[in-house]
């Protein structure tokens, strides 16, 4: 299925540097899976703000973004999946990223960014991620107070995901059932 049949005039606009397709999630509502190949900087972040609006326009609030083919992502790539995320979780959506190399993670960990996101290993989970309904269940696990193992310093964490403690600097991850471990 063509992307523009998908979202209409999704490929009105082209950028070499980063290519998008688009596949439907026909088992969950409103779900869409966006692969990414290329990279995304400060010259084609706004074509990709542009695109990913436009999907989102048309009633795509479960955004998956498969960065597999990804392999940079500058500050202001990463602040463009922030705007993402402020725009679809108040119409009850939310994203993944998927499949993430690991030098763009790197620079979302760097950033801290990471703790931001839904981030799992293959379409699979994503999809169940959405479909189970299980950013309910997570929340009567989240927001979750605990300690840093290591430095004993009170943290919060307000959803899974790794993140690093504000006192050692250790990277720490916690799972959907509040679990931490050293990440």
């Amino acid at each position: 299925m063509a992307n523009n049949e998908i979202v209409p005039g999704f490929d009105e606009e082209k950028d070499d540097s980063l290519r998008i397709k688009l596949q439907k999630v026909n088992e969950v509502e409103n779900c869409l899976v966006l692969y990414l190949t290329g990279y995304i900087d400060t010259y084609n972040s706004n074509f990709f703000q542009k695109r990913v609006t436009k999907a989102i326009e048309n009633g795509f609030t479960k955004l998956i973004f498969n960065c597999a083919g990804l392999n940079y992502v500058s500050s202001t790539g990463i602040g463009s999946f922030t705007a993402f995320l402020k725009a679809v979780k108040p119409r009850g959506g939310d994203l993944v990223l998927l499949e993430i190399q690991p030098k763009v993670y790197e620079v979302f960990q760097l950033l801290g960014f990471s703790q931001f996101f839904t981030i799992k290993d293959n379409l699979g989970e994503a999809v169940d991620f959405f479909g189970s309904g299980s950013a309910d269940k997570s929340s009567q696990v989240f927001p979750k107070i605990f300690q840093c193992p290591i430095c004993s310093k009170r943290l919060k964490a307000t959803k899974p995901g790794r993140f690093r403690c504000s006192e050692c600097k250790t990277i720490l991850a916690i799972d959907n059932s509040g679990q931490v471990f050293l990440g």
